[in-house]
């Protein structure tokens, strides 16, 4: 068994669950899903998971690649019906996949750090479908020619999931339910409004400096999460969507080691140097590569790792923004 609490600096808010060859290692939660009224976080609590969401739609897309829907090479001129404006329509879909297309990002986290400030002038209650995204770079310039190099990308993603609902005629939410969620007893993941959150959601909280207490971040995302991200999910059903990956339910053998092999990035960073598609890549010199999931906003904290050699899945959520990376790197040192 793993003793998270020697792991942990502060005392680590949210849920942790560490299953090893499928027996868990590591159960935990702490911190409160609802801070004023001091209801606690439970194993069954669904979390926020912001970025982490991306995987679930590039998951889609895989699926729809083998199902003949589409193709790795198909353009979003080929696909979208809409003006792109100055985006190039002959940017393919793997490389909206691996963050090599140069579309606009609506959010270059490469001269931005603030996402909160994306709402100043449009407001986050106004993030309700995949589409309401679209006034946030449509009228904007490529960032580079497509395929020139790998930059991490928002709009992509929420490119991708208007592909998936092109192409299956549903939204994309329904089609991930259907697709990827049912198929792996995902039962509590989904896209919630934020102001019609279903039971055993979590709230986030944001630490402010100046009143020395917690406001929630309703107002520092969208309301509804889209194809970049923000789908509620629980610990187990983390687990239960990479078990489902790993044992094909959803896409093939070789469509998997596709998805999980290096695609992109320079390798210069040792955590987010490459990326497959819809997942970060660890190089791992001595054995098989790890990969993993992440999501980061305001409030918001979450990974689940896959290490093939140990046959290991980590997760861990917080919904206090606490630092879930640095806890990963402590599981990797010691039980790696």
């Amino acid at each position: 068994m793993i003793d998270i609490n020697h792991l942990t600096e502060s005392g680590f808010r949210g849920n942790v669950l560490i299953v090893k060859n499928g027996a868990v290692m590591c159960e935990y939660s702490n911190g409160y899903a609802d801070l004023p009224n001091q209801i606690p976080n439970t194993a069954d609590t669904r979390f926020a998971t912001a970025s982490l969401g991306k995987t679930f739609i590039a998951t889609g897309i895989l699926k729809l690649i083998e199902c003949g829907k589409i193709d790795f090479n198909y353009t979003l001129g080929n696909i979208l019906d809409i003006d792109l404006n100055l985006i190039d329509p002959n940017v393919t879909v793997e490389q909206l996949l691996t963050h090599t297309s140069g579309v606009p990002d609506y959010f270059d986290e490469t001269v931005m750090d603030d996402y909160e400030k994306l709402w100043t002038d449009y407001p986050s209650y106004k993030i309700r479908k995949n589409s309401d995204m679209f006034p946030l770079f449509i009228d904007k310039p490529m960032m580079y020619p497509r395929g020139n190099r790998f930059q991490y990308n928002n709009t992509g993603y929420v490119l991708l999931a208007s592909v998936i609902e092109k192409i299956s005629g549903m939204a994309f939410d329904a089609y991930l339910k259907e697709n990827i969620f049912d198929v792996c007893d995902m039962r509590s993941t989904g896209y919630f409004e934020l102001d019609r959150l279903p039971a055993k959601c979590a709230h986030n909280y944001i630490y402010c400096d100046n009143t020395k207490d917690y406001r929630t971040n309703i107002y520092s995302v969208g309301a509804k999460g889209t194809g970049d991200g923000g789908a509620f999910v629980t610990a187990r059903d983390l687990i239960n969507f990479w078990q489902g990956l790993l044992s094909h339910k959803i896409i093939s053998e070789d469509m998997l080691s596709k998805m999980l092999s290096k695609q992109s990035g320079d390798g210069n960073d040792p955590e987010e140097g490459f990326y497959g598609l819809g997942v970060w890549i660890i190089d791992n010199p001595n054995g098989k590569d790890y990969a993993y999931l992440q999501g980061c906003d305001p409030g918001v904290s979450a990974i689940a790792e896959y290490n093939p050699d140990k046959n290991m899945i980590s997760v861990m959520l917080s919904n206090y923004g606490d630092n879930v990376w640095a806890l990963m790197r402590r599981v990797r040192k010691e039980y790696y």
